[in-house]
């Protein structure tokens, strides 16, 4: 896998434990607002794809579908109040997926930065890594349980603490681009980029202290479209397409 383009297919998974990020904003569809129950049913089947490659997935949501911290902010509410709304919203994505992987014979358990102990377990890393070792698929919700930290920062953070071998950035797009592919008809996909570019260029993978995090710790991020049926196991299998973001020389 030295590229995001990944040739020849393998038969086995490329990793074992991977750590799935979604933004929540994947999960309304095209109604703008709220959850599609007919998407996140869809992702939920990519996400038992992977599973059933005998990989053990971790998934963090998002919740800019219900509400975004940053945006409230803006608006003049509080930060530290806008965040934990935002934090509350992805518990409520958490709980819409485990419903649709656990319709698929799933097992799953969603675990919370914020312990709210009638709807979903607190986080307690052993435990967590346990659930994984049982063959149970973890979705962390509440974000790190701190305001002013994004959601794909405790993706990286939870990478780090379940092992997890490579972070998967699930979007509406096929990698990276040096601009936005969805305004400008000539932007160029990377099929791979250093962590310090990714930071230099200031691209929009995730924000700047999720990458840090992940180029401190040494930790791959692939990039792919959670459109593209298949991809998300098609990619662990060895093909696909996506863009990985890594720590060593890029191709020219």
């Amino acid at each position: 896998m030295a590229d995001g383009t990944v040739q020849p297919a393998c038969r086995q998974p490329v990793y074992k434990r991977v750590l799935l990020k979604i933004s929540g904003e994947a999960l309304m569809g095209d109604q703008g607002f709220g959850l599609h129950p007919t998407t996140v049913n869809r992702i939920a089947e990519e996400i038992k794809s992977v599973y059933d490659l005998g990989v053990q997935v971790c998934l963090v949501i998002g919740g800019g579908n219900i509400f975004r911290g940053l945006q409230g902010a803006a608006r003049g509410m509080e930060r530290t109040t806008a965040d934990y709304m935002g934090m509350l919203a992805t518990v409520m994505n958490a709980l819409a997926m485990q419903s649709a992987l656990e319709a698929r014979g799933v097992f799953t358990r969603v675990i919370s930065a914020i312990p709210m102990d009638q709807v979903c377990e607190p986080y307690i890393r052993r435990r967590a890594v346990r659930h994984l070792e049982k063959g149970r698929i973890c979705i962390f919700a509440a974000g790190t349980g701190n305001p002013y930290f994004t959601t794909d920062t405790a993706a990286t953070l939870r990478a780090n603490e379940m092992s997890c071998e490579a972070v998967f950035k699930g979007t509406q797009v096929a990698g990276v681009y040096d601009k936005d592919p969805e305004k400008y008809g000539d932007a160029t996909r990377y099929d791979d980029i250093t962590y310090d570019e990714v930071l230099r260029r200031n691209l929009k993978v995730m924000d700047a202290s999720a990458v840090a995090l992940a180029r401190d710790n040494n930790k791959p991020i692939f990039v792919f479209s959670l459109e593209e049926p298949g991809g998300f196991a098609g990619i662990l299998r060895g093909k696909g397409i996506c863009t990985k973001v890594h720590g060593g020389m890029p191709r020219p």
